[in-house]
């Protein structure tokens, strides 16, 4: 009887570690890689924006423009990378961001940054955003608040502000001339039968 008991409990135990080894033990050594893959790329993200962060720097020291900075990854390798050049260029489109995009689709002979990580000081303005989504990354990670800008000098809420108003509400005059011709543009376009969409 106490050897039946034992035989029976010993198949118990068996069947508990082939289901632990079949069932528990993959999810564990998968949610333990996960978590130190996590943490790799959290310590890999912390560089990067280090690495922004001294561009801003950087950029600010030389007189180049104001303290912002912003790296481009693909792949664990930096592809594109500046710093703000509104001041050096006379470039009230050469944020560290668009720097960056630029250099980096040069790089990749690509106007978009497929698989591609940005990592900027700061938060992107509307401007830098924009031209984030057309270049369509993997993602965006930022050190700074736009808020924290703000408190700097570079406060770009107005321009969220006017972007929800009406056109004939905004503080810049802005007028539309209705013309076919325009729009003809377009369906040629359309038409194009060696045309690259983007």
């Amino acid at each position: 009887m106490v050897q039946r008991l034992w035989r029976y409990r010993s198949k118990a135990h068996k069947r508990i570690i082939y289901t632990f080894n079949a069932l528990i033990a993959p999810k564990a050594i998968f949610l333990l890689y996960f978590k130190l893959n996590i943490k790799e790329m959290q310590t890999q993200d912390q560089q990067y924006i280090k690495r922004a962060i001294a561009l801003a720097r950087k950029g600010m020291d030389s007189g180049a423009g104001g303290p912002f900075g912003c790296v481009i990854v693909k792949d664990g390798q930096v592809i594109g990378e500046g710093h703000n050049e509104v001041l050096l260029n006379n470039d009230p489109t050469a944020h560290a961001e668009i720097v960056a995009i630029r250099r980096a689709t040069q790089h990749l002979q690509s106007f978009q940054l497929n698989d591609c990580i940005v990592y900027t000081s700061c938060e992107p303005c509307p401007m830098c955003l924009g031209a984030i989504y057309w270049a369509r990354p993997l993602k965006v990670v930022y050190a700074a608040t736009k808020h924290d800008a703000a408190a700097a000098g570079f406060d770009d809420s107005f321009i969220y502000e006017e972007i929800e108003l009406p056109v004939a509400r905004r503080k810049l005059p802005i007028q539309q001339l209705s013309t076919e011709d325009a729009v003809e543009v377009f369906s040629e376009w359309k038409s194009k039968s060696d045309k690259k969409p983007y």
